[in-house]
């Protein structure tokens, strides 16, 4: 997972034998990742950047591309973007958050991530 793409980045996963979610934000990044294959990008950072309302414009001119937003979601808000027929996944930092991760509170992560994987799509 990246929070962009460029080409020579692209390679490196390809010769790494690595998959790789890039990031695009703008329609330029979005047809470069098409150009070199990508059917799912990480949209990054997802809320700074339009949120829903721009996944939402995406869908027009790429309804087959598949997105998974990060950047400003939150536990509260990531079942709207679910519910976005071109969002795959989403990712928040609510799922680590930096006192669990410096506490070594792996109980309370696992917690989370365990929520997190019950999150269902608002319809």
């Amino acid at each position: 997972m990246s929070p962009g793409l460029t080409k020579d980045m692209h390679k490196a996963a390809q010769d790494a034998g690595l998959p790789l979610l890039p990031g695009v934000m703008t329609p330029s990044d979005i047809i470069t990742a098409m150009e070199l294959g990508y059917e799912i990008v990480k949209f990054f950072p997802a809320q700074q950047a339009g949120g829903i309302p721009m996944l939402q414009a995406f869908y027009g001119p790429f309804p087959n591309l598949k997105f998974c937003p990060t950047g400003g979601i939150t536990a509260e808000t990531a079942t709207s973007f679910l519910a976005q027929p071109n969002v795959v996944c989403v990712g928040g930092s609510w799922l680590t958050p930096k006192a669990a991760l410096a506490g070594q509170n792996w109980d309370e992560v696992t917690r989370l991530a365990k929520a997190a994987g019950e999150l269902a799509p608002h319809q």
